[in-house]
Formats: structure tokens, C-alpha cells, sequence
């Protein structure tokens, strides 16, 4: 996958503590890019109301391939498309690129299952949430 495979993205900067004692962001770093390019576009595409809505998303899986070595200060453009869209779950892809690079440093899987705040069961995902997932479908 390169750069165009991905139709929503999101510039993220690394910061001074991402650095690992190697000099290049640590692994777990990149399961936050992953984190925050998602949940960024649920919130302000999907409308996904993070506290108080009646449904919420919950991380059932999640996979990181890296390719490329990213360090503090380059600024990550993270990539989002979604695979597969369920009834109550959505897989997503990710491409973590450097800036204007075609290349991805890393690429994840991530995957939400929906469910109601309260009961913690699987749920229908809202139409406009719905909505703004087809919109990025691969």
C-alpha cells in the first residue's frame, strides 16, 4: 500500500519523548498514531460523541508491520481507509508515512466493535457514523 491507498488522512508530530534509547520512536508509539488518526475521524467526521453518547467503540484487535524507522522531529502523516464494515465492527487499515513521503514507515490493522456505553454489547453503528465510514471504505 502507498500513499494513495488511504483517502482520509492526518498530520501528527512526533514529540521529544516518542524517541526510544535507539534514537528512533519506540513501537508503541505507533499504536497511538494509530489511536488518534481513528479516533479523530470518528470524532469529527463520524460525530461520535466520546463522552456522553450512548455508543461507544472498543479495540478488539490490532496489528503494526513497520517498514521504515520514524524519529523525533518528523511529522507522521497517518492514513486511515476502513477493509471491512459490519453490522457493529469496522476494520480499519493504516498507512504511517513521513511527510511527503510515498512510502509507509509502518502499516496497522485496527479493529472497533461498537457497543452501547452502559451494557458493553455489541450495537449497530449509528447511520451518521455509518455514513462517515463508507465514505473512507477501501
Amino acid at each position: 500500500m502507498d500513499r494513495d491507498s488511504f483517502p482520509h488522512f492526518l498530520a501528527i508530530g512526533t514529540r521529544w519523548k516518542d524517541n526510544d534509547v535507539y534514537g528512533h520512536v519506540n513501537n508503541v508509539e505507533y499504536y497511538s498514531f494509530f489511536d488518534t488518526v481513528i479516533n479523530e475521524f470518528l470524532i469529527r467526521v463520524g460525530g461520535l460523541d466520546i463522552h456522553g453518547g450512548p455508543v461507544i467503540g472498543l479495540c478488539v484487535e490490532s496489528q503494526c508491520t513497520f517498514k521504515q524507522s520514524l524519529a523525533f522531529p518528523d511529522t507522521v502523516d497517518a492514513g486511515l481507509r476502513v477493509a471491512k464494515l459490519g453490522n457493529s465492527s469496522v476494520a480499519y487499515e493504516i498507512g504511517l508515512f513521513r511527510a511527503g513521503l510515498a512510502e509507509p514507515a509502518a502499516l496497522g490493522r485496527f479493529v472497533h466493535v461498537f457497543v452501547d456505553r452502559e451494557e458493553r454489547r455489541p450495537v449497530p453503528l449509528p447511520d451518521h457514523l455509518r455514513t462517515a465510514l463508507e465514505g473512507i471504505s477501501g
